[in-house]
């Protein structure tokens, strides 16, 4: 097979650590820019909220300085008239960015979510001053109720299961897949050795911690249809009706692929966990979800076997700002799991959560995540830092309030436009699909291969090429960084292209690099024959 030894190693890397090495292969090149589609770091910022968070920051700081206080000090704000306090702020400052979004969320908040309006000022600015540890360490009061709505909205298509989910602030969706997955194990939820599905493509952090000595899991694999629009098909859903396969991960809207699961298919899910797997786990991603009209999470649809991580760092470019929620139905299956464990289990349980709350066997799930996420003896120093969780709940006010979804035409409106400039430069018609999230596109080279030229140039190019090794001629000889499909579990010599990060018009240098990359194999081929 042609390529590299050094190729050969770098294929046993995930696709994040090899485009590291990408970047350095195109920096050898000063004379060419490059253009590196790799990660999905946004390159927009969502400007309201951010400008409401910096004027309650100075309408904080005023508040902590209305009392006498040394120099350079200011105390703790008054809770006591602070909304009135608030609103003759924002009437001196109408005329600055961000009061007017300010003014609104503030009636939004007592109109609709019925909050006591001191009640919300202070939470909002005695968190933005971060001057108390979390309370409650789960997620701050006000915040919850706000983030929950935004969940309602966002993630249930305006149409909500009965109850309400409990949620967990994290440090961003990373922070809660790891806490997530080490809790289901302590809590006895999964065990080493389990038999787990992915619905693959997949992130590849959700392929590789299986695989972790910590964890050990079988997995299986359920796999999207690329010929049916990367949906998941009738028979890989049946998978599931196997009683070994504890828990299901997935990412909707899928990465690297950013497609959304069907509604069939979300019936048919909800229906297999109401009849034949009552106790099926369910651990779905939806970060992508808000780039999808409608979108339903499969949290709507099992709403009591499911997990829901959400994050806000795509959507309003804050990937900085560390920002997820994990959330769980009041009324779920994994608590009554977990009260069902042999009696060895819950002892072992009941010791472990015993310095934290005086009954640990009432205590739900998502609070042990709390205590888990700061190993128990810490539980007291957990959760979010609280100026974190007031942009989150500024974040989803913005869009709570945003009744036409204007913020979601514009979002969603750049990706779209470089999805369709890309496929216009690569030379072939752009994927048609309503539950496309645009944000990243899969381009199947071998397949392109075989459209362009044809089945036996296509057999060619996966016989006697390394899987990595068009990513890798494209970062050495065009400057492009794009993933590598294959470490997703899509197919072998894919590449994940994000759509976000780059202005539009790396989009045509982009397809033009992939066309121009791909007719150089095929005239190696050609010479190679005659």
């Amino acid at each position: 097979m042609k390529g590299s030894e050094e190729e050969r190693r770098y294929e046993a890397l995930s696709p994040f650590e090899l485009k590291n090495k990408l970047i350095t292969m195109t920096e050898t090149h000063h004379e060419r820019v490059m253009l590196n589609a790799g990660r999905g770091n946004p390159n927009w910022i969502t400007m309201t909220p951010r400008q409401g968070f910096f004027q309650l920051g100075l309408f904080a700081v005023e508040e902590s300085q209305r009392k006498p206080h040394p120099p350079r000090l200011g105390g703790t704000p008054e809770k006591k008239g602070i909304a009135g306090r608030f609103e003759k702020f924002a009437g001196k400052h109408s005329g600055a960015p961000g009061v007017g979004f300010l003014r609104e969320a503030f009636v939004y908040v007592h109109d609709e979510l019925k909050i006591d309006p001191d009640e919300f000022i202070r939470e909002m600015v005695d968190g933005i001053l971060g001057d108390h540890y979390p309370v409650p360490d789960r997620m701050l009061m006000c915040s919850e109720k706000i983030v929950h709505k935004y969940l309602e909205q966002e993630m249930c298509g305006g149409h909500p299961p009965p109850g309400k989910f409990d949620l967990f602030a994290t440090e961003g969706g990373t922070a809660a897949m790891d806490y997530i997955f080490t809790s289901l194990m302590e809590n006895k939820l999964l065990h080493k050795g389990d038999k787990i599905a992915l619905g693959t493509p997949i992130f590849t952090p959700y392929l590789e911690i299986p695989r972790l000595n910590d964890y050990e899991f079988v997995e299986l694999e359920i796999n999207q249809n690329e010929n049916s629009d990367w949906q998941y098909p009738d028979l890989e859903i049946e998978k599931l009706t196997d009683p070994e396969v504890k828990a299901f991960f997935l990412v909707n809207p899928s990465n690297p692929t950013s497609v959304s699961i069907q509604e069939s298919t979300l019936e048919k899910i909800g229906e297999l966990v109401r009849t034949k797997r009552k106790d099926l786990i369910i651990v779905t991603d939806d970060v992508y979800g808000t780039f999808v009209n409608d979108f339903r999470s499969l949290a709507a649809v099992a709403p009591l076997n499911t997990i829901l991580v959400y994050s806000y760092s795509k959507y309003f470019g804050a990937t900085g700002w560390r920002l997820g929620v994990i959330g769980i139905h009041e009324d779920n299956v994994l608590d009554k799991m977990i009260t069902a464990l042999p009696e060895k289990d819950r002892k072992a349980l009941y010791d472990r959560y015993s310095t934290v709350v005086l009954d640990p066997d009432k205590m739900k799930l998502i609070d042990r995540m709390v205590a888990d996420s700061r190993s128990v003896a810490l539980h007291h120093t957990a959760g979010l830092s609280t100026p974190q969780q007031v942009l989150m709940a500024l974040f989803s006010l913005y869009c709570l309030i945003d009744k036409k979804g204007e913020y979601k035409q514009e979002a969603q409106s750049i990706v779209t436009h470089r999805f369709k400039a890309l496929y216009a430069a690569l030379g072939t018609p752009h994927p048609e699909n309503q539950y496309d999230a645009h944000y990243y596109t899969t381009i199947d080279i071998p397949a392109l291969a075989r459209t362009r030229y044809g089945e036996e140039f296509a057999a060619h190019l996966v016989k006697n090429y390394e899987p990595i090794d068009f990513v890798w001629r494209l970062a050495d000889e065009k400057s492009i960084v794009l993933m590598d499909g294959g470490g997703f579990d899509a197919p072998n010599m894919s590449v994940r292209v994000s759509l976000a990060n780059l202005p539009d018009s790396a989009y045509k240098a982009i397809g033009k690099g992939i066309s121009d990359l791909l007719a150089d194999y095929y005239d190696s081929w050609k010479s190679s024959k005659s």
